[in-house]
């Protein structure tokens, strides 16, 4: 698979891990397994700012994955909001892996769409608060 360089979103990324070799598969690639946890966490840290509190993740609406991870990547997890609802906030994940310090490249790898549901302390679903509709509310 060719590296395609891309540019990364403009604002900072929400989370960014390097994996290790104890990440990888028998083939020496990383874990989708670990990246699709990792996806999860980020979009849940978007998530749960807008929602003010706790949240759980209710449906992986999409999930895609490009090109492989390999153990030194810097990866790169950027988040948006992409729709608010009454309880549930969508968040979109984009991906990115950093590799070849001796010669940079920045490419896509994973992109996915994920729902979170507002939850209060006893654990149930729970309103978002009012002033985030009309802040995050990306139309319909």
């Amino acid at each position: 698979m060719i590296d395609e360089p891309v540019h990364c979103p403009r604002h900072q990324p929400t989370l960014r891990l390097v994996p290790m070799p104890g990440n990888e598969n028998m083939f020496g690639d990383i874990f989708g397994g670990w990246v699709m946890s990792n996806v999860d966490v980020a979009g849940g840290i978007e998530a749960m700012r807008h929602a003010r509190g706790r949240v759980a993740t209710v449906a992986v609406n999409s999930f895609q994955f490009h090109q492989p991870i390999s153990s030194g990547d810097v990866v790169s997890f950027y988040t948006e909001v992409v729709h608010v609802g009454q309880t549930s906030i969508t968040v979109q994940v984009q991906v990115f892996a950093e590799r070849h310090p001796q010669k940079p490249i920045t490419v896509k790898v994973t992109e996915a769409i994920l729902t979170y549901v507002a939850l209060d302390n006893e654990g149930q679903k729970r309103m978002l608060p009012a002033a985030v509709w009309p802040e995050l509310t990306t139309g319909g």
